[in-house]
C-alpha cells in the first residue's frame, strides 16, 4: 500500500477575510432577445465568468469583445454593460461580491484569461449555481466557501490582484480607495480629476475628503510617494536623474529637481552623494 500525507499546519492563514468580504448573489445568463443591454452600476463588486459563446463588454467608454473563459472583474459603482454576438449566445455566470475591490486601472475593471486552469474554475462555478438555484440548507455557507476558493486560485495568478474595502463612512473608503491606487500605480500619469472619476466623486470633494482623512491632498500625496522612490533610485540604483524623473512620472527633469530640493532641502545629485559616503553596508 502506498500513503502519501501532506501536513497543512505552518502554510499561510488565507488572505480573504470572512468576516468582511461577502457574496450577496450568484446569477447565471444566457443570452436571449429579451436580453436588455444598457449602462448600469452596483453597490459590489462582479465577477463575470464567461462560461459560453461570444459578446462584447463596455465598461464606462471602453468596449471590447469577450468569449468563453474571459473574466471580467468590475469594481463597485463602474458603469457597464455586455452584449451578445449573432450566432453565438453569450452565457457567463455573475458573482456579486460585497468587501473587495481588484486593483485595476483607472476605469475600474480588469479582463483576464483563464487558460488555463478554466476546468477546474468552471466546475467551482456549476457547483456554486446548483447550490443557489437548490437552496438546501447550508447553502448560503457553501456558496461562500466557494467564493474564498476561487478567490484564492485566482490570487496564485500574476494579473489578479485584490484589495479589501475599508470599513467606515463612504468618504472614508473612497479616500482610501484612491490612497491605494496612488500607492500601487504612482509612477503612470494621474491628475486629481481622473482619480476622482475613479471612484466616481466630484474632485473638489475628493480633494476636500482626502485632506480631512489624511492632512494632505492627493496630488501631494501622489508626489510624495514619488519622492520617497526617488530616494531608493538614487542610492541604490546607477540611473541618471532624467532616467529617474522619466520613471517616476515627472513632466521634467527640472520639475523633479525643484520638488526634490523642495521636499529634502538639498538637490538629487546632493542627496546621492551623501548616501554613498563611506563604505555601504553589505
Amino acid at each position: 500500500m502506498s500513503t502519501s500525507q501532506y501536513v497543512l499546519s505552518g502554510l499561510p492563514d488565507s488572505t480573504i477575510d470572512r468576516s468582511r468580504v461577502r457574496l450577496l448573489y450568484v446569477t447565471h445568463a444566457k443570452y436571449s432577445t429579451e436580453w436588455n443591454s444598457t449602462l448600469h452600476t452596483h453597490a459590489c463588486a462582479e465577477l463575470f465568468f464567461i462560461t459560453g459563446g461570444n459578446g462584447r463588454f463596455q465598461v464606462q467608454q471602453e468596449v471590447f469583445p469577450v468569449a468563453i473563459n474571459d473574466l471580467v472583474v468590475v469594481n463597485t459603482g463602474v458603469p457597464h454593460t455586455e452584449t451578445s454576438q449573432n450566432g453565438s449566445p453569450m452565457e457567463y455566470v455573475v458573482l456579486g461580491v460585497e468587501g473587495l475591490e481588484a486593483i485595476t486601472g483607472i476605469d475600474g475593471f480588469a479582463l483576464i484569461h483563464l487558460l488555463p486552469g478554466w476546468e477546474e474554475m468552471s466546475a467551482y462555478l456549476r457547483l456554486m449555481v446548483q447550490e443557489a438555484r437548490g437552496g438546501q440548507a447550508g447553502c448560503g455557507a457553501v456558496c461562500q466557501d466557494l467564493l474564498e476558493i476561487i478567490l484564492l486560485r485566482l490570487l496564485r495568478r500574476e494579473d489578479f490582484a485584490i484589495s479589501p474595502l475599508p470599513a467606515g463612512p463612504r468618504s472614508s473608503r473612497e479616500c482610501a480607495q484612491v490612497r491605494r491606487y496612488i500607492d500601487n500605480h504612482f509612477k503612470e500619469n494621474m491628475n486629481l480629476e481622473q482619480l476622482a472619476a475613479r471612484v466616481h466623486v466630484n474632485k473638489y470633494y475628493l480633494a476636500h475628503a482626502f485632506k480631512k482623512e489624511y492632512n494632505t491632498s492627493p496630488i501631494s500625496y501622489l508626489i510624495a510617494r514619488r519622492i520617497q522612490e526617488s530616494r531608493f533610485l538614487l542610492t541604490e540604483t546607477d540611473h541618471t536623474l532624467s532616467q529617474i524623473a522619466q520613471i517616476l512620472g515627472f513632466s521634467s527633469l527640472s520639475y523633479f529637481s525643484q520638488t526634490f530640493r523642495r521636499q529634502e532641502g538639498v538637490s538629487p545629485l546632493e542627496y546621492r552623494r551623501r548616501s554613498r559616503r563611506g563604505p555601504r553596508p553589505g
